[in-house]
């Protein structure tokens, strides 16, 4: 607000005030040509040290040209005669001494020229007659001596802004504005020499406009400021400003200069520079006591006491100063703020500025005094805790009527004592104190505030989490942006349950709390910290929120990133204000500074319970195809077989440490089904072991050693055996230890062939008829040629042939030392010494045949050579 009303009053008087131009902006120097931009409607030449217009350049098409700030001398009849559509002509801070008569013939569409701050001697009328739709004209600051206007300026009846005269117009006379009596302006400002001669009253009369500016020092003539006023008395204006009104002294003078305020209609009255004592300073405000001014600004005054000022009492008090505002602005001197003594003066001030005039102790009376102030702007000053708040003061009934009270920018550290002053102020509603160094722990405990703060703004302030509960918790709206926090207390927002609008952007806030309720909040701003994560539940406890800005912040490219940005777009209810050009991926690195509106992760990656549906389905098809496995392969079998034969290995190691090898017991282990056994004893066993050359078979009934495991004698005899005879039938295929005996021979077998192995096939047989686990028979069957014992008797004695000739010739094989059998040279007889041999058959086995059935004294009675001092083995069929 401060800059956009000096802006203003800097456009009004066309910066007339001062002979030496400001510093042109930082622009390319090096004299080269003008940018041309727009479609060829505007041209930027400002600040290239031009000395002639380079009209070459330009195309006709041109609208606009900026030629300030160059070292331009002069302005001829042809470098603006081909631009028809010319409207805004910049000649600011240039040398200019002439201007051709016939300068702007073919620019009638000009609205906009400035000729500020040149050497012009003359007012070019001439030159500006064709200049019909002329709408503002600054020609203040130049050298002519007089302001007296042309005929011709009586046409421009579109203009609205003028500004003339200079440092050498020694005064005004009646007929100079005479041509503008019958033009409405928006703005009118005039510059006479600081030594002003002479004001011919009714020289101002003529002028209708709604901004008036003075830029005349009356140090040599004060008695002109009554007649100027008289002239501007009964009309209405925007604002009136008076520049450096008194410019090398103080004025001294007993007559009240300022009486004619009283009959001036005036919104605004701002003095700009100038020298004040105070004196001076008292006419105006006792003419402003009565006058219809609303608003009153001084700025950049130079204020001192009067030594001739006399303190009568009440009666030289300023008492009944009714404005709607009231500014102090840039004032070197506090004592502005008690110029009589007395604070009086700010009793019927609604609005009350007091900036950059760094006054350091605020008295108590001055508090009661200002029973009217509804808004005080104490801001831009030097004020620290003692000086704000003073302990001894009693501020009961104090500010009645302060809603508004802003103290930022200054150096308050204790919020306490903060809101120990405003406790009083029972109408406050607005508190800014941002731009301070409040925050700290120590000075941010026992805060007592007043029950109607609804707004607060507390930005720029080193705030740490826990001072957040000494804030107001009535707010409805709070600005905590750039306060350095890195954590929030929730404790606060627990409490703040009216809270509407949060603006926490600039902090270092590391993470968003999961838990963060807030009922009524409706806009947050999160953007410029340092979390990088968000989902969705982190706003889900705040079902008012629609206004979200969250951008600049180091985001993490996350699954929960992307869900909360498709959920919060599809449905719409909370708006990104700042999407999507400010949310960009800081991690991973591959995804660094990645607009994170691009960023598409894969819907197995986020979606969790899909991950979960498809590892549940793949563990149960890996497990039923294991079982699957296990079933077709029978695997079990074979894990229990080889635990079996293991164990086996062990013992058979460890109870034969020292035993022989190379050379084998037994021509040939016989493997048979118990329903088979009569085939074994009484055909098998006599053929190849009651004969010349006779063998040496190993057969369960007879050879197993007593008290061994089943398993160690399998796998004993079957490695001291040199062949292995399987006698196959179905009854074969159905028996549990006849695939083991199969099994065994198979891992005795390994890394070398089955040339050991002799197959003879009792019956037919069907190998895909056999159970998975008889794979490796399978295999021998199809490639190994194997034995049928024939039906017809005459061909029996050919297959006993072939079976001798596979068995090979026998030869004397080692004794079993360990063994406690010995042989009868009967054929078939067998007598054994000791106990009974465990039948390694499972019972389940024996009811697989009917033959099977057979009691076990049925068998023992096939045994025909078996010695009567002997007790008769029982026979344990497969």
């Amino acid at each position: 607000m401060i800059w956009r009303l000096i802006h203003f009053s800097a456009l009004l008087l066309g910066t007339i005030a001062s002979p030496t131009p400001p510093s042109p902006p930082t622009t390319n120097t090096d004299g080269g040509s003008c940018r041309i931009y727009n479609s060829g409607r505007s041209a930027d030449c400002l600040g290239r040290q031009l000395d002639i217009v380079p009209s070459r350049q330009f195309p006709s098409t041109l609208e606009y040209i900026d030629l300030s700030y160059n070292e331009l001398q002069a302005v001829q009849f042809d470098d603006f005669h081909h631009l028809p559509q010319l409207r805004i002509l910049l000649l600011q801070y240039n040398n200019i001494s002439h201007i051709d008569h016939d300068a702007f013939k073919n620019n009638m569409l000009l609205e906009h020229l400035n000729i500020f701050n040149n050497s012009l001697e003359e007012i070019p009328a001439t030159a500006m007659t064709p200049l019909m739709n002329l709408k503002k004209l600054y020609m203040s600051n130049n050298l002519y001596k007089h302001v007296t206007l042309a005929d011709s300026f009586s046409k421009f009846v579109k203009l609205q802004v003028l500004s003339m005269g200079g440092p050498l117009v020694m005064g005004l006379k009646k007929a100079d504005l005479q041509p503008l009596k019958n033009i409405g302006l928006q703005g009118f400002a005039i510059k006479c020499s600081s030594n002003l001669n002479y004001y011919e009253p009714g020289s101002l009369e003529v002028i209708q406009t709604k901004q008036m500016g003075f830029d005349m020092a009356i140090d040599q003539l004060p008695n002109a400021l009554p007649h100027m006023l008289r002239d501007l008395a009964n009309k209405t204006f925007s604002v009136i400003q008076f520049r450096n009104i008194f410019e090398f002294m103080y004025y001294k003078g007993e007559e009240d200069i300022f009486q004619g305020l009283k009959d001036i209609t005036a919104h605004q009255l701002i003095f700009h520079r100038g020298k004040f004592n105070e004196n001076l300073l008292r006419m105006a405000l006792m003419n402003l006591e009565v006058a219809p001014v609303k608003r009153l600004r001084l700025q950049y005054i130079d204020f001192a006491r009067s030594p001739t000022f006399v303190d009568s009492g009440a009666v030289s008090s300023i008492t009944d100063l009714a404005l709607d505002k009231l500014d102090l602005w840039y004032i070197s001197n506090p004592d502005v703020l008690r110029f009589d003594w007395r604070f009086t003066w700010f009793n019927k001030i609604k609005e009350l500025s007091i900036q950059h005039v760094y006054f350091n102790f605020v008295p108590c009376d001055s508090w009661i005094e200002m029973e009217g102030v509804e808004f005080l702007d104490v801001s831009n000053n030097r004020l620290q805790n003692e000086f704000l708040f003073n302990q001894r003061c009693d501020y009961k009934g104090s500010m009645p009527n302060l809603h508004t009270f802003n103290v930022s920018i200054n150096d308050l550290t204790s919020l306490r004592d903060l809101s120990l002053l405003t406790r009083e102020f029972h109408q406050l509603q607005v508190l800014d104190f941002s731009n301070n160094k409040l925050g700290s722990a120590e000075n941010s405990r026992d805060c007592v505030w007043q029950e109607n703060i609804t707004w607060l703004s507390a930005h720029h302030n080193p705030f740490v989490s826990e001072a957040l509960r000494c804030l107001p918790t009535t707010v409805h709206y709070l600005d905590l942006s750039y306060c350095d926090l890195d954590q929030l207390d929730l404790m606060y927002f627990e409490k703040a349950t009216n809270l509407k609008e949060l603006l926490l952007s600039g902090n270092k806030i590391k993470f968003i709390p999961f838990k963060w309720e807030s009922p009524s909040l409706q806009s947050l701003a999160l953007d410029g910290n340092s979390f990088g994560l968000i989902s969705k539940a982190s706003f889900q406890d705040m079902p008012q929120l629609s206004r979200l800005r969250a951008g600049n912040n180091p985001f993490h490219c996350t699954c929960e990133l992307h869900a909360f940005v498709q959920d919060t777009l599809s449905k719409r209810n909370v708006n990104l204000t700042d999407w999507p050009w400010n949310y960009r991926c800081y991690h991973p690195e591959a995804l660094l500074n990645t607009v994170v509106s691009k960023f598409f992760p894969g819907q197995v990656a986020c979606d969790t319970r899909l991950v979960i549906i498809i590892c549940v389905v793949t563990t149960a098809a890996v497990i039923l195809l294991l079982t699957l496995i296990c079933y077709i392969f029978d695997l079990p079998w074979y894990t229990k077989a080889t635990y079996q034969i293991i164990r086996a290995k062990y013992r058979y190691h460890k109870e034969k440490a020292a035993g022989e090898s190379g050379t084998f017991t037994y021509h040939a282990f016989i493997s048979y089904s118990h329903s088979d056994a009569d085939w074994v004893r009484e055909q098998l066993l006599p053929s190849l072991e009651n004969n010349k050359n006779s063998y040496r078979l190993c057969i369960h009934e007879r050879d197993f050693m007593p008290g061994k495991w089943i398993i160690d004698n399998i796998i004993d005899n079957i490695e001291s055996s040199r062949k292995i005879i399987f006698v196959l039938s179905r009854h074969f295929v159905n028996s549990e230890w006849c695939n083991y005996e199969l099994y065994f021979t198979h891992q005795r077998a390994i890394g070398k062939t089955f040339s050991d192995v002799i197959l003879v096939m009792m019956e037919p047989l069907d190998p895909n008829s056999f159970p998975s686990k008889y794979c490796k028979l399978k295999k021998m069957l199809s490639t190994k040629t194997y034995l049928e014992w024939p039906q017809q008797v005459n061909q029996q004695a050919f297959f006993w042939a072939q079976l001798r000739s596979v068995l090979v010739k026998p030869t004397m094989t080692r004794e079993r030392t360990h063994s406690v059998q010995s042989r009868t040279s009967s054929v078939g007889g067998v007598s054994v010494i000791g106990p009974p041999i465990v039948d390694r058959r499972p019972e389940v086995e024996k009811t697989n045949a009917d033959k099977e059935a057979a009691p076990k004294n049925e068998i023992n009675k096939r045994n025909n050579y078996e010695p009567e001092n002997q007790r008769q083995i029982p026979i344990v069929a497969f």
